[in-house]
């Protein structure tokens, strides 16, 4: 496939600064961990942050990270000469953006690993079907990675860092760590818009009550087309930043 060596060479990017992807990956685990033991000594009070109940928020938690990472990276090569001189190959938009966002989802992958992971240790259960918790997760941390794709392509590098803050808030306020409906129902509705609320309710709903794919499809159709929203909108502004 056409992309293939950019994407090569991205990964070894990516590879290149370990700390950033231990910190990735460390970070969520890490919070994984704290907000479990102390959710056991106060579980009478704070049922939400037993085991259970946190590893999809701080897998979300994990995943927005990842909008940096992608982002920036796309950012930095968009600032330099490299993407200028890329542009003469035979490569189209969604080339580009594929090439930019295919060394992530690995990352992804062992994030959902590592804190379910950790969680089990924790005393995390599962009702339902892991896998079908594991294709929601992923579904939504490719969702991540195509945010950092359309801040990449429209953004510089130190503009990613503020548009990944904006995201991480986001995250936290959708449910992460807390009942979205304390915040009222105008808020409520607000945040419904965006995938990540949907996301966390689909993974719970699997988890703690062994919800189906049936039960759970309304949610996840909205992750996913979130999802495809972000890489259509990515593949435009790329298209229209770099190639027109």
């Amino acid at each position: 496939m056409r992309f293939t060596a950019l994407a090569s060479r991205n990964l070894k990017e990516a590879s290149r600064d370990p700390l950033s992807v231990g910190v990735t990956i460390a970070l969520p685990v890490g919070l994984m961990l704290i907000l479990s033991v102390l959710g056991k000594q106060i579980e009478d009070v704070a049922p939400q942050l037993s085991a259970t109940m946190l590893a999809p928020g701080v897998a979300l938690f994990g995943f927005a990270m990842l909008v940096f990472s992608s982002g920036y990276l796309l950012a930095r090569d968009r600032e330099s000469a490299l993407l200028t001189r890329l542009l003469t190959a035979p490569l189209r938009p969604t080339d580009f953006i594929a090439a930019y966002s295919l060394p992530y989802v690995p990352v992804a992958i062992v994030q959902i690993v590592a804190i379910f992971g950790v969680g089990a240790l924790l005393g995390l259960e599962i009702v339902g079907s892991a896998a079908l918790v594991f294709l929601v997760l992923i579904v939504m941390a490719i969702g991540y990675i195509g945010i950092g794709m359309l801040m990449g392509s429209i953004l510089n590098s130190r503009q990613v860092a503020i548009g990944y803050s904006v995201v991480l808030l986001l995250t936290i306020f959708s449910g992460t760590w807390f009942e979205l409906e304390v915040f009222g129902e105008t808020f409520t509705r607000i945040m419904n818009v965006l995938p990540f609320a949907h996301a966390l309710d689909a993974a719970r709903d699997v988890m703690v009550r062994g919800a189906g794919f049936s039960d759970i499809a309304t949610d996840f159709y909205w992750v996913l087309g979130c999802t495809v929203v972000f890489f259509g909108l990515g593949v435009l502004a790329f298209r229209r930043n770099m190639v027109e």
